[in-house]
């Protein structure tokens, strides 16, 4: 199949206008994911084995199924189980669940970074446990997370394209309807390519500016 410009250029503003579902997948996505990631390492780290435990179990299941089934089972199952939700609702659930088992990890990790005479100390001066995370432990802990925090982030604007699968109409939803019309899916899909590749580059080159910002900083290097 030969390459038309022209029809390349007529496909960029149809794609372009579905861009915005995207993004909205991506921030209410993101928001679940970081979220649900931290109750689940909160919940890893309880002294109740039974909860510990069972996260552990839930969180490896949702590492071990792939997500375009999870995605299916949210929009196309529920239903028969009675329970009815929105193409985006289900997208945004299982883009937010599926990541939040794997940022629970960057959390974990982040969590036993902290050094363990502060936990010893907290427990001497009997602080209360919701003060000790809220002032003590997570401002630690976050800041040297988020350049692997952004990185999920960005891998949630990817999989955002998967959502065609489940009647979202977002750019990917765009170029295959593009494609079926006029019997060419080269340029549509081209096009899909380069917007990922556009947003995406910027986000993880500035993603690695921060990190080696981070390893140079003092306050967080950790002796």
């Amino acid at each position: 199949m030969s390459w038309s410009t022209e029809f390349f250029w007529q496909c960029v503003p149809i794609v372009l206008a579905a861009l915005p579902e995207n993004l909205i997948a991506t921030l209410f996505a993101s928001v679940v994911a970081l979220v649900v990631g931290l109750i689940f390492a909160l919940m890893e780290r309880s002294r109740y084995k039974v909860l510990s435990h069972g996260t552990r179990l839930l969180v490896g299941f949702i590492r071990r199924t792939p997500i375009l089934v999870q995605l299916y089972f949210l929009f196309y199952v529920l239903p028969d189980m009675g329970i009815y939700l929105s193409a985006m609702a289900a997208g945004v659930i299982g883009l937010g669940l599926h990541n939040s088992a794997y940022i629970s990890e960057v959390y974990r990790v982040g969590i036993d970074s902290i050094d363990r005479g502060q936990w010893d100390a907290a427990t001497a001066l009997n602080l209360p446990k919701s003060y000790f995370w809220r002032s003590i432990i997570l401002p630690q802990a976050v800041p040297p997370m988020l350049p692997a925090l952004g990185n999920y982030i960005v891998i949630i604007f990817k999989e955002t394209a998967l959502l065609s699968v489940i009647t979202v109409y977002n750019v990917m939803s765009a170029a295959q309807t593009l494609g079926s019309e006029h019997y060419r899916y080269l340029e549509p899909m081209t096009l899909v390519a380069v917007i990922f590749l556009v947003l995406c580059y910027p986000a993880m080159h500035a993603l690695r500016l921060l990190e080696r910002h981070l390893a140079r900083s003092p306050r967080f290097v950790r002796a």
